[in-house]
């Protein structure tokens, strides 16, 4: 397999994989290190010019590309459990091309113990005023407001994700939100939720008390701030609760929607992004029948038996623990147990959620956003109107691999 689904949980997969080995005598599964400067496709194109293609591959938004590369997951058992809706992302022209891992949900997360100290709460912030009012809240008590990383995934894949999820209040609103970039014929600096949206960039952009990092270091070093107690608020997902349950075991972190608007009653105002973040693939070019049988096997093992679904649900802990994953699968066994994950399945439970359209980003689509323009912006380097047309520029032309248009 090609890494370890994310680094942030590489000892936990890798812990999961040993256990898989010695589970049974048929196949060994190894881990294959990636190049994490590379996308994807920069990873995986040599490999399969030279004809030693990985068996198991994980990703997002490049799957129309490799769609004709891997298997039909179609009538497997994986693909019997998974929820309709959670395959679709991975469903190309008919083909079943990737099964999900898990969801997850990306928002405002923040430490418990902080906000209660200042008396915020998190349920309670309605709007972006409500927000700024937060803020002020916990800096008056001594704490940072927050930590908003610049880290160019976090920018380009989640925080624009703020923008396209609120940009209409249907998913075929959204996609024609799509249509209209890709055409060339979108104006952002007139578009009302995008002049929101950068308000409130704006304003997370002023009360930001940490030290602007573009770097893949950010990522620890935001972990380190919202563990150290002394700040209140952090905008990423909970995919990193892991890494803050085992840098403060016994911790609270939750997550709360990012408003964007000053009016209570706003479309998604209320709501989190809630979304698979990455699909399995498995190769059909190179991959013999053997290898194919093997990875459908480990995957398989992973999400439907009793260790395996330790190994995915349990939390982090100092000494390793599981993935820390949402379970997505029916006749699931082993309940999630940490407050972050029982937080967001209480705003699942009560359909206050909004859609990943990060999901359908033509590859190489938020590295140029999130790299360039957003990290530019980030740093005062360019003017809004200056981001608005860069964000339109890095759109006009792209393949609306939405609609089925070949990448």
């Amino acid at each position: 397999m090609l890494g370890t689904i994310k680094p942030e949980i590489k000892d936990q997969f890798l812990a999961a994989v040993a256990d898989y080995n010695k589970s049974q005598k048929c196949y060994t599964v190894t881990s294959i290190p990636g190049d994490r400067n590379l996308t994807f496709l920069q990873n995986v194109t040599p490999m399969y010019a030279a004809k030693n293609a990985p068996t198991i591959m994980y990703t997002l938004q490049e799957i129309p590309d490799m769609a004709d590369k891997v298997m039909d997951w179609k009538g497997t058992k994986l693909a019997s459990l998974a929820p309709s809706g959670l395959l679709a992302a991975a469903n190309i022209g008919g083909k079943q091309v990737g099964v999900p891992s898990t969801a997850e949900a990306f928002g405002l997360l923040y430490n418990k113990k902080v906000l209660d100290e200042a008396g915020v709460d998190p349920a309670k912030i309605k709007t972006r005023t409500d927000l700024e009012a937060a803020f002020k809240a916990v800096e008056a008590k001594g704490k940072k407001a927050i930590h908003f990383s610049a880290i160019w995934w976090s920018l380009g894949a989640h925080f624009t994700n703020i923008f396209h999820a609120n940009a209409a209040n249907t998913h075929e609103g959204r996609l024609k939100v799509l249509d209209n970039l890709a055409a060339g014929n979108a104006k952002l600096s007139s578009n009302p939720v995008f002049k929101n949206w950068l308000a409130t960039f704006d304003l997370l952009k002023k009360y930001n008390r940490s030290e602007v990092n573009l770097t893949d270091t950010e990522y620890d070093a935001s972990i380190a701030d919202l563990t150290s107690g002394n700040y209140g608020f952090l905008f990423q997902g909970n995919w990193t609760e892991p890494n803050l349950l085992q840098a403060t075991p016994g911790g609270k972190y939750g997550i709360m929607p990012l408003p964007i608007s000053t009016d209570a009653k706003a479309y998604g105002n209320d709501s989190i992004p809630v979304g698979v973040p990455g699909y399995f693939m498995i190769d059909k070019k190179f991959a013999s029948k053997a290898q194919q049988a093997g990875a459908i096997d480990f995957l398989t093992w992973l999400y439907t038996s009793p260790k395996g679904q330790h190994h995915v649900a349990d939390p982090a802990t100092t000494t390793g623990g599981g993935m820390g994953f949402i379970p997505v699968y029916k006749n699931w066994k082993v309940a999630p147990t940490t407050y972050m994950s029982q937080v967001i399945a209480k705003f699942v439970g009560a359909n206050k959620t909004l859609e990943w359209i990060n999901t359908y980003y033509p590859a190489g689509l938020q590295e140029e956003v999130g790299k360039v323009s957003m990290q530019q912006y980030f740093t005062d380097k360019i003017s809004a109107a200056d981001l608005a047309t860069a964000i339109e520029n890095a759109w006009k032309g792209k393949p609306k691999t939405w609609r089925g248009e070949k990448a």
